[in-house]
């Protein structure tokens, strides 16, 4: 598993946007223009490395749709801006596994060659589906969080990110391994559960995992 670069984010929707951090997605790119500018002013040769996250890329219970082509535009202009790599995130989990192939093949070629990492919620249980859709195009790296813990305060309904051993799990079955050890991650998870005092969402929590292995080709985080 390997560790990923401090993250700033912006929502492609404009209404999510405003609620989140009370500025324009126009304003907030600019915004990471100086995060960028500052970063290779003050870091030197160690700069900070940053990757920007694209909210609400598939869907935002604000307004509804996004436009995929919005989408790419704004990939474009903070990849140009300087990102180290760009996360494409279903905030508010509207995405489908079909919308979710599509753009990230045109994002992934659009800006190669950074890396595109995705962010999944499994507000509508297509979580997985949406990984494996993913995974298709190109994009190797997850974001997940132990037991599906999480949410959006500007989201009605959102759950949690994807959880953490429900996507180890799932690779580790399909032969793509993570270098995970799913037995480990459990009893963290399991220890989360404790710590939050209810029951988390994650099925394999609940029921363990079926294989393990251990070559490392997936990163998720």
């Amino acid at each position: 598993m390997v560790p990923q670069p401090p993250q700033f984010v912006l929502s492609v929707s404009e209404g999510h946007n405003r609620s989140n951090v009370r500025r324009s997605t126009d304003e907030s790119i600019e915004d990471f223009r100086r995060v960028v500018q500052l970063c290779r002013e003050e870091g030197g040769a160690n700069r900070p490395r940053i990757n920007c996250g694209l909210a609400t890329a598939f869907g935002c219970t604000i307004e509804g749709d996004v436009d995929e082509d919005r989408v790419r535009r704004i990939a474009g202009e903070v990849a140009a801006a300087g990102a180290d790599g760009i996360i494409l995130a279903d905030t508010v989990g509207y995405g489908q596994p079909a919308a979710i192939g599509r753009v990230f093949r045109r994002v992934i070629a659009d800006v190669a060659p950074l890396p595109v990492a995705a962010h999944f919620h499994d507000t509508r249980g297509l979580g997985l589906a949406n990984v494996l859709a993913a995974f298709a195009a190109g994009c190797t790296s997850f974001d997940a969080s132990l037991g599906g813990l999480g949410g959006c305060p500007y989201a009605p309904g959102a759950t949690g990110n994807i959880a953490t051993e429900e996507v180890v799990a799932m690779l580790d079955d399909m032969g793509i391994a993570t270098g995970v050890d799913v037995e480990v991650l459990l009893d963290v998870a399991a220890f989360a559960q404790r710590a939050v005092g209810k029951e988390l969402p994650s099925n394999v929590l609940r029921a363990g995992p079926r294989t393990r292995l251990t070559p490392l080709d997936v990163t998720v985080c």
